[in-house]
């Protein structure tokens, strides 16, 4: 490690850090710490880095997960708040159209990825907080906001919605919806995800996801319309409290972006540097019902892997590894791509989707799966 002391300003001293290492990545949520634990148990000198201060903090997400990631990652009981047994999708004012069999369980988000920074620590690789990426140099290089320079092989871009390392690399997301949640008393035990569909929530929907005595409330709209989301979240509110399902009190707030303009281009260089996308920042999200934390564990672990693979000199494993996602993403994201354009074009046109567009427009109807 190089060390140079910069001028000193009125402000601060910024002490400038030159650092190697075999992989950097940037963001550490689901997918860069999955991608820093698997770099690093494969061997690879991994540097990971996060603009938080804490792991998951603040939480950004409904924090729902499918039954499949359970199965996936042995520590997920830690995080656990509930489990999830089916969905009820309400449209407008009709009674719920049910599934039945929507196996999953509500966890505590920020639990989560503390759990999997952790769980990357143990296995070698160095986990740095309150470091924000300024920008790329044109020799691959990466500069933080507190002066340290990294240089890597490979860089894991795991960012987020507004992935810096995607804009980098020319494939940023370019489609999100606005979200805004928040947490309330549930007033009755609930063992559903319920969702609210209405021509009123342009571009998005509404959500209630039960965690034991608590619940979050919250739903998402396209940019445009990001105005609406206060007083739509607020009626929402005021409904199910006037249906006695939740209490008046509300205990926390958030909201964020999500992305969901479809997959992103997940292999890029500069100069030298191999560059990888993951999670939301590779656009893994699904654009309909905006689920990612799935995608973003299973592409972070392949991401790392592929970044191991790299650095043992096997040139094909960056495009295995885009293959592999667009394998095993690319058909449900690009039938979820083309429902939400669909939807979309009709709000443009000016003429307000009706009950036929809604269902083709959402996963538990079988309009959302005909051809």
């Amino acid at each position: 490690v190089g060390i140079a002391q910069a001028e000193s300003t009125p402000e601060r001293s910024i002490t400038q850090r030159i650092e190697s290492c075999d992989v950097l990545v940037i963001g550490l949520g689901p997918a860069g710490a999955s991608a820093a634990a698997e770099a690093a148990v494969q061997g690879a000198r991994v540097i990971a880095v996060d603009r938080k201060i804490n792991a998951g903090v603040p939480v950004q997400c409904a924090e729902f997960v499918p039954r499949m990631l359970g199965m996936e990652i042995a520590d997920l009981a830690c995080a656990r708040r509930q489990d999830i047994a089916s969905m009820a999708t309400f449209l407008d004012a009709g009674l719920p159209d049910v599934e039945p069999h929507f196996p999953g369980m509500m966890i505590d988000r920020a639990a989560f990825d503390a759990k999997l920074v952790a769980n990357a620590c143990a296995l070698g690789a160095q986990c740095r907080f309150n470091t924000k990426l300024h920008t790329f140099s044109a020799d691959g290089s990466a500069q933080f906001s507190d002066g340290t320079t990294i240089t890597a092989t490979v860089v894991i871009g795991a960012d987020g919605p507004r992935s810096r390392v995607g804009s980098a690399v020319g494939a940023p997301n370019t489609e999100l919806v606005e979200t805004r949640q928040i947490t309330v008393p549930l007033l009755c035990p609930h063992n559903s995800t319920d969702i609210f569909l209405s021509s009123d929530i342009p571009g998005g929907y509404a959500w209630l996801f039960p965690k034991g005595d608590l619940a979050n409330l919250g739903l998402g709209v396209a940019p445009q319309w990001r105005a609406e989301l206060k007083p739509l979240l607020e009626k929402l509110h005021a409904q199910l409290r006037d249906e006695g399902r939740v209490g008046d009190e509300v205990s926390g707030y958030t909201g964020g972006a999500i992305p969901v303009g479809g997959m992103r281009r997940l292999v890029s260089q500069i100069a030298e540097t191999n560059v990888l996308l993951a999670g939301d920042a590779a656009g893994l999200t699904n654009p309909v019902t905006g689920a990612g934390i799935a995608a973003a564990v299973i592409s972070g672990r392949a991401a790392g892997a592929a970044a191991a693979s790299l650095i043992c000199k096997n040139a094909s494993a960056a495009d295995e590894y885009s293959d592999e996602m667009e394998s095993m993403f690319g058909p449900s994201l690009a039938r979820a791509l083309a429902r939400r354009r669909a939807l979309m074009a009709i709000y443009k046109s000016g003429v307000v989707p009706g009950r036929n567009e809604l269902k083709r427009s959402w996963i538990a109807f079988p309009e959302y799966w005909a051809a």
